[in-house]
Order: C-alpha cells, then structure tokens, then sequence
C-alpha cells in the first residue's frame, strides 16, 4: 500500500529547491546592495548588530518565498 503517492513528494522537493534557489539569489543581491562585506562584518568583526539584521532579514524573506509559493 502507497501511503504518500510520489507525486506529492516530488511536488514537495521542486517548491523546496525552487525556494532555496530564490533565497540565495535575494541574499547575494542583499550582500551586494550593503556597503560592507556581511560575512567579514559577522565573522571576523564579531558585529552582532549586523548579524541579527542579518537574521531578521533572511527570516523576512523567507516567509515571503513561503507564501509566494504556497
């Protein structure tokens, strides 16, 4: 007996991939965009102000993908 019918599966991880893809593409336009480098700032600066922007803005945007694509 087929449980979960592989259509739904395969619906499922092309939303997933297409979602990650967007992500990616709006954080390196939202590194490019930013007058400093993120990851020099976050990582070796120890900047937690920028990483918490950072954070917040990556949850935004993720929330928008999600409800784009549902």
């Amino acid at each position: 007996m087929n449980l979960i019918p592989l259509g739904n599966v395969i619906s499922a991880l092309v939303f997933t991939f297409l979602g990650i893809f967007v992500f990616v593409i709006a954080f390196v336009i939202m590194d490019k965009v930013t007058p400093y480098h993120l990851w020099k700032e976050i990582v070796q600066e120890h900047n937690m102000a920028l990483a918490i922007l950072v954070g917040a803005m990556s949850i935004g945007i993720c929330i928008i993908i999600a409800s784009a694509i549902h």
